[in-house]
């Protein structure tokens, strides 16, 4: 049976802060203390998760997303904000927000492509006829 949730969502079970921002499937560990005494006590430990403003080269300004360090080194990594979205699984992702993201990014990566064809068959059709009369 399928299910009403997406697919991405379905890959591992994330916890609610990193929907909205980049985790790159981090999330909440958990384990003991383990002090010289031995008396364990239950702690977990947390994602390091900074604040940063990241330029979109294909978008044109900064946006602002809370992102863990290690996903930071892996955009470093790929390039940029947009190659790091474009070329990570929509499954792998985890968030919501960077699927929105890369919605984004897709779509104005296209209407340029469609801009690009658009002046690229305007300046041949006057060099066509150029060399027509030629």
């Amino acid at each position: 049976m399928l299910s009403a949730q997406p697919a991405y969502a379905l890959a591992r079970a994330t916890f609610k802060r990193a929907q909205r921002g980049l985790f790159g499937g981090k999330h909440i560990q958990f384990g003991n203390n383990n002090p010289f005494s031995k008396k364990k006590t239950r702690r977990n430990w947390l994602p390091n998760v900074q604040n940063k403003k990241l330029y979109s080269e294909s978008l044109s300004k900064f946006i602002e997303v809370k992102i863990t360090t290690s996903v930071l080194r892996t955009i470093d990594k790929k390039g940029g904000l947009d190659k790091y979205l474009l070329e990570t699984k929509d499954k792998n992702l985890f968030s919501e927000k960077a699927l929105e993201l890369k919605s984004k990014i897709v779509q104005r990566n296209k209407v340029q492509a469609n801009k690009m064809k658009v002046t690229e068959t305007a300046t041949k059709a006057p060099e066509a006829a150029t060399e027509a009369t030629t």
